[in-house]
């Protein structure tokens, strides 16, 4: 069974070497939708693939870490990278640019980190990330699968490359949390949200 889950944010960034003169050479904006589609074979204690209750807490936190922040591509300007750490308390560094299709490969390895670090309270098993899917405009896409994610073709990401603003990971539950699912260890839904 499939289930999708939708997370919304606001986030700014800069598309280096696209087409689009507007995308590379400007800051710009978008309204993010994000769609995050969960499956398993079974359900669990309340005869669900997985609550949506729990994405509220360490996967939907990941995802507004977007939110109202400048996405930065690692690579670019020494001088701009600064200058935007500077004047922003809230951005994420990739080690990639930051368009459409790198942002669903992105959210993807989180989204699976979060799933394999977390220790299951009510019965839910084999709960597998199926793709993420991120709407940067109404009309406009992309989907990402597991072998997109993990594609050497299209470049390998890194978790431990991804940098999160100090204050990103204040506003978290456990501001350690990004550390946790980068050593792997195991993070505990709770019995009831």
């Amino acid at each position: 069974m499939l289930i999708r889950k939708l997370f919304k944010f606001e986030n700014a960034h800069i598309v280096r070497n696209c087409s689009t003169r507007r995308c590379s050479e400007n800051i710009h904006g978008h309204s993010y939708k994000v769609e995050v589609l969960l499956e398993s074979n079974y359900l669990d204690d309340g005869q669900m693939v997985y609550d949506f209750g729990l994405t509220k807490r360490y996967i939907k936190e990941l995802i507004d870490s977007f939110d109202h922040a400048i996405t930065l591509w690692s690579k670019d300007d020494r001088e701009y990278l600064a200058s935007m750490k500077h004047y922003s308390n809230r951005w994420v560094e990739l080690p990639v640019s930051p368009s459409a299709e790198q942002f669903s490969r992105v959210i993807y390895l989180m989204v699976e980190r979060v799933l394999e670090c977390t220790k299951m309270m009510n019965g839910e098993r084999d709960v597998r990330l199926n793709s993420v899917i991120v709407h940067e405009t109404d009309t406009g896409y992309a989907q990402g699968f597991r072998e997109d994610a993990h594609s050497e073709l299209m470049g390998k990401i890194l978790l431990e490359e991804i940098v999160f603003s100090p204050q990103v990971k204040q506003e978290w539950s456990d501001p350690d949390l990004w550390e946790k699912l980068l050593s792997h260890a195991f993070i505990e839904n709770p019995k009831k949200v």
